[in-house]
């Protein structure tokens, strides 16, 4: 009954209600979630479907390349080299946190300079995991559509080689991308443990490295009763989708 009204207990650590705790750092992981996500389709969507129309060319192959040495390496090891070449050598962006000391002293255009800062890095190692998986489905998609008969029907027709392949393909191609949509936005508000503790993000993720390290447990039962139904929330949507 308790947990069915947000009332997970008090953390041992804050001394305060574990659901209070969790919604401190809710908002952190949402804002790079968010992006990360967004910016994940509008790039590989369009690369997909660049790469199935290009196939076997210099920039399929290429490209392909490319995306595979990106995804073979984990996004946290990826922001740790992110951070000793652009954080500590060069000296261009943050070396971790979320905003800056005293952000809340700035003005408004330095605020949003200072977030950009602490958030291009991070955002790039949470996109790279989903990067080659989405632009991959895409083409795939696409290229099989194109040989489907309802494809050769259309240009039997006369219909152009760009209107066959974005008014009636594309539409069936972006089938399997839709689908994928809850489980995706779902897995990335529950925040990335590994990413946010190379950054020192004060999100879900690194939230629950100290509870765990605290043996906080109330906040450890909240923590996992809310990423379950996060990511069963964002099934059930994917299945909705997929029906409608």
């Amino acid at each position: 009954g308790n947990v069915m009204t947000g009332n997970f207990g008090e953390s041992y650590k804050y001394s305060e209600p574990a659901i209070t705790v969790i919604a401190s750092r809710f908002p952190v992981s949402i804002y790079f979630g968010v992006i990360g996500f967004v910016l994940a389709y509008v790039v590989c969507i369009p690369l997909g479907l660049y790469k199935a129309i290009k196939h076997n060319s210099v920039f399929d192959i290429t490209s392909s390349l490319l995306v595979f040495i990106g995804y073979a390496i984990p996004g946290f090891a990826f922001g740790a080299l992110l951070l000793a070449i652009f954080g500590r050598q060069l000296g261009w962006f943050p070396i971790g946190g979320f905003r800056s000391e005293g952000w809340e002293y700035l003005g408004a255009w330095d605020k949003i300079v200072d977030q950009l800062h602490h958030t291009v890095l991070p955002i790039i190692c949470y996109m790279i995991g989903s990067f080659a998986t989405l632009t991959v489905i895409m083409k795939n998609s696409l290229m099989e559509n194109l040989g489907q008969d309802y494809v050769r029907t259309a240009f039997a027709k006369g219909l152009t080689e760009r209107r066959v392949i974005f008014v009636h393909a594309l539409r069936n191609s972006l089938i399997p991308i839709v689908t994928g949509l809850g489980h995706a936005f779902g897995l990335l508000l529950a925040g990335s443990l590994l990413i946010e503790k190379t950054f020192g993000i004060p999100g879900i993720g690194m939230l629950q490295y100290e509870t765990v390290l605290n043996r906080d447990y109330t906040v450890i039962m909240a923590l996992t009763v809310i990423g379950v139904t996060i990511q069963l929330t964002g099934n059930i949507f994917s299945d909705l989708l997929y029906a409608t």
